[in-house]
């Protein structure tokens, strides 16, 4: 039975006891030799993965500079044929100013819908509460 305060033994702790015992060693030494191997196989996987993931990185960066690049030249064709839609574009301020007078005829429909509205609010008077205060109206020096 083992303790449960007893430390277990590294890989490589158990390979130099086995190799150093003459009793027990022959199985210390294959135990620490396979729990070698196995934790130098498992760092190879990690390795290989983080490999694995920084090339699909490099991959995707190379994907996004691709797009910034299509999106670059494209706004550079955008940029280019400005003159040509401005040059063609003078028919259009009769919309912009049609769209400023329709703008200003909505805002004096409301400012004189406002105005009305404050009119008949003060041509009525103002009801008093049936209830008595609730706080002092005299002031207390």
């Amino acid at each position: 039975m083992r303790l449960s305060t007893q430390n277990h033994l590294t890989h490589r702790e158990r390979l130099t006891r086995g190799l150093a015992h003459t009793a027990g060693g022959p199985v210390d030494v294959a135990r620490g030799a396979v729990g070698l191997s196995g934790a130098a196989v498992q760092r190879g996987a990690v390795e290989l993965r983080r490999r694995y993931r920084e090339s699909r990185l490099a991959d995707h960066v190379a994907d996004a500079a691709d797009a910034a690049a299509r999106e670059l030249v494209a706004a550079g064709e955008v940029v280019a044929g400005l003159p040509e839609v401005l040059a063609y574009g003078e028919p259009r301020r009769h919309r912009i100013r049609r769209s400023w007078v329709i703008a200003g005829v909505a805002g004096a429909a409301l400012l004189a819908g406002g105005v009305v509205v404050l009119i008949r609010r003060s041509d009525r008077p103002e009801e008093s509460s049936p209830r008595p205060p609730s706080v002092d109206t005299q002031h207390k020096i």
